[in-house]
């Protein structure tokens, strides 16, 4: 018994919370509510499942049938598919550009292409192209619909068929599912055909169109063309101009001839100017002109100088021989004279006819200039005429070319349209499946095995969520806050007085040496060896305290120690009918009336056992448990007794227990199994702790043995059964 006694403490230092479990003020080991908690382990959860394998098994079979069932029953689906590879870019039949280019640049493109697949418009053409025997089998499993209303082709087909692109590819493949192999290989191969078919109907539709709009747009570009040649026209007319180029040649060459003669003037004019302003400036100084060069260079002049250079001589040579009044004398003076005069007038002819140059020289300039200027407004009108011309020549070429292109263009569409070419090509058509592929028996068993149980252990661990009454030492220890000190089992069916003295008459040997175990560990700890007023409660009524008190006293009392149970339950006493004692006199008349201690203990039969019975129940209850005459009772007990166990009401609904917690040593704290709520029992520990008074522990009460096995094998074991002796199976000895 020491043995197994110093087993459980180690097992519970190992089930209390590092830096939990410890000893408080008085040295008694507690644990902290709000100290770090301890974690469930693998085992706690598998001995959840233990306790409630029934919810996964019942589950996980219901699920599983239910998936054969499903499985069973199901109409036979035959699944055929088609393969199509969507080409990069259109067979070049001819080099012309398409209307509507549809070249794949990118996976937009090719999804583009999948859904056009699935498409209603696909769909449309696929029933339109199924016969009347076609469309029976197609429809024939298909009577009406999930909601109740019938069913058309259209429907059944958009439903079971399926596109799946082929990862990294171009290629396609077009599944259908139906009851029918035939029905569903013939469906995906129309698929196949309407969606090649959509796509080159639409290239033609579009080419079609593409060459309406252009028929539209030459007509209209024709118009324009004409309208301008005769625009050009009429600018012709109104501006007289038959040839604008061999008009503008010949404006250019006066141009060239007029500019050449301006030019030649201006030399003239120059040359002429420097002669008269010579001229000029000789009269004005009373020059002799004949210095000039331009007029002595004049035949005449020379002439004349000549004359009278000679006529000089001649004069010089006859006034030597002759008198001035000589008659050849004077002959030669007239004649010198005459010539002189010649001279003269020669030189002023020569003079006007200087000026008569230069006068004629300006004015040819000023013609020359006034030509050039008709003539340069006459090029820039025709410039401009030019421009206005060559604008609208340009409009019309342009125009011209766009009707030439337009026109062309049109052509190339008409005859690409009318070439068949696909975007498209079939790598596979569909065959007749040979092996249904739905249901999938291995994966519907497979799921429903997991699912049921999934479904099962879900099931199992919402209930254990739900479930929060105390079960195992894990709630007891870690959420209720408490070290476990004692395990009870549950009890034979037998009446409370031979529950009460069950140690006594070992009537139940798994509980007396329970209870035998709970003695030893509490002996074993060393701040109860030095505690004698013990205090036991629970949580709610019925936890089994009384029983508790009573045979936890009886052992004490079997081991040497001077004992005494106090029923402090003013309010529904039950000491007395557990110890077969009598309830007139006890706790209520020693604080009411100061009665002796002597008259109001009982004697019981067993050695070292004594009762204090409450004395009848108490109209207020807490006014004598208030009282201090409660408090010199405990303390005159204190020196007749070792130990002194207090049976009080439980914590929550009353509050005698707490009235009664200062003037004990020790609480010890009753818990049911299977019976009160975790958060209940963890409220009522963490007051206890927070009360400073020690609580040595937990005593679970009620364990049912058959659940043994999950919450507490370390504890109990069916082979421990063998050590414990049973009554009538004594054999005496002598040692």
């Amino acid at each position: 018994m020491k043995d197994e006694s110093s087993s459980l403490g180690a097992r519970l230092d190992r089930y209390a919370p590092k830096g939990a479990a410890g000893l408080n003020g008085s040295g008694a080991r507690s644990i902290g509510i709000g100290d770090n908690p301890v974690q469930r382990g693998l085992r706690d959860y598998i001995l959840i499942l233990r306790e409630r394998v029934w919810y996964v098994v019942i589950v996980f079979l219901a699920v599983f049938l239910a998936s054969l069932v499903y499985t069973l029953s199901t109409t036979k689906l035959y699944t055929a598919s088609a393969s199509i590879e969507v080409l990069a870019r259109d067979p070049v039949v001819m080099k012309v550009q398409e209307v509507r280019d549809s070249d794949l640049r990118g996976p937009e493109d090719l999804n583009t292409q999948v859904k056009i697949l699935e498409s209603g418009a696909i769909v449309q053409k696929v029933a339109e192209r199924l016969s009347p025997e076609d469309s029976k089998a197609l429809m024939a499993p298909y009577v009406k619909g999930d909601s109740g209303d019938m069913m058309v082709p259209e429907d059944v087909l958009g439903r079971n068929r399926k596109i799946v692109p082929i990862r990294m590819t171009r290629i396609l493949q077009i599944v259908y599912t139906h009851p029918d192999p035939d029905v569903a290989a013939k469906i995906a191969n129309l698929f196949v055909e309407e969606f090649m078919n959509y796509n080159a109907r639409w290239r033609v539709d579009e080419s079609m169109k593409a060459v309406e709009d252009l028929k539209v747009r030459a007509d209209q570009q024709g118009k324009k063309v004409q309208e301008l040649g005769n625009a050009l026209q009429a600018y012709r007319e109104r501006q007289n101009m038959v040839s604008l180029d061999q008009r503008k040649d010949i404006v250019t060459e006066k141009l060239k001839a007029v500019s050449v003669l301006l030019t030649q003037a201006n030399s003239r004019l120059i040359e002429a100017d420097v002669k008269w302003k010579q001229v000029q400036e000789c009269l004005k100084s009373n020059g002799d002109l004949a210095n000039l060069n331009f007029i002595a260079s004049s035949p005449i002049i020379q002439g004349l100088l000549q004359q009278v250079a000679t006529k000089k001589i001649e004069v010089a040579d006859l006034q030597q021989r002759y008198r001035a009044r000589y008659p050849k004398m004077q002959e030669a003076t007239e004649l010198l004279q005459q010539t002189e005069a010649e001279l003269a007038r020669a030189l002023e002819n020569a003079a006007a006819g200087i000026h008569n140059e230069y006068e004629t020289a300006l004015r040819d300039t000023e013609q020359a200039k006034a030509d050039l200027a008709n003539q340069e407004t006459e090029a820039l009108k025709l410039d401009r005429f030019s421009v206005d011309y060559g604008t609208q020549q340009n409009e019309l070429t342009v125009n011209e070319q766009l009707l030439d292109s337009i026109v062309t263009r049109m052509r190339e569409t008409s005859m690409n349209a009318s070439i068949e070419s696909h975007n498209a090509r079939v790598v596979d058509r569909a065959a007749r499946p040979r092996k249904y592929s739905s249901p999938n028996a291995a994966l519907n068993l497979g799921m429903g095995a997991v699912g049921g149980l999934g479904f099962g252990l879900g099931l199992a661990f919402l209930v254990a969520f739900v479930d929060d009454r105390v079960k195992s030492a894990y709630q007891i220890e870690s959420i209720i806050g408490l070290p476990l000190i004692g395990i009870i089992p549950k009890t034979r069916k037998m009446s409370a007085a031979d529950r009460a003295k069950v140690v006594l008459e070992n009537s139940d040997p798994l509980v007396s040496e329970a209870f035998l175990t709970l003695h030893s560990n509490l002996r074993l700890n060393v701040a109860f060896r030095k505690t004698k007023v013990i205090l036991v409660t629970s949580t709610t009524p019925g936890e089994g305290k009384t029983f508790v008190t009573t045979n936890l006293a009886l052992t004490f009392a079997e081991h040497g120690e001077r004992t005494i149970v106090v029923d402090c339950d003013l309010r529904k006493p039950n000491l007395h009918k557990a110890l077969d004692a009598g309830n007139i006199k006890g706790v209520i008349d020693f604080c009411a009336s100061g009665a002796p201690m002597d008259s109001l203990i009982l004697k019981s039969p067993r050695p070292n056992l004594d009762v204090l019975p409450a004395g009848g129940r108490a109209a207020n209850p807490t006014h004598i448990l208030n009282h201090e005459s409660f408090a010199r009772m405990i303390g005159e007990l204190r020196l007749r007794y070792d130990r002194i166990f207090i049976d009080t009401p439980p914590l929550a609904p009353v509050s005698d227990a707490k009235i009664i917690l200062p003037n004990v040593d020790g609480v010890i704290f009753t818990l049911r199994f299977n019976h009160v709520r975790t958060k209940g029992a963890q409220f009522c520990a963490k007051w206890l702790i927070d009360s400073k008074i020690p609580c040595f522990g937990a005593v679970l009460n009620g364990l049912d043995l058959a659940l043994s096995d999950y919450y507490y094998a370390e504890y109990y074991d069916k082979s421990y059964k063998d050590y414990i002796r049973a009554p009538g199976n004594v054999t005496t000895g002598s040692i």
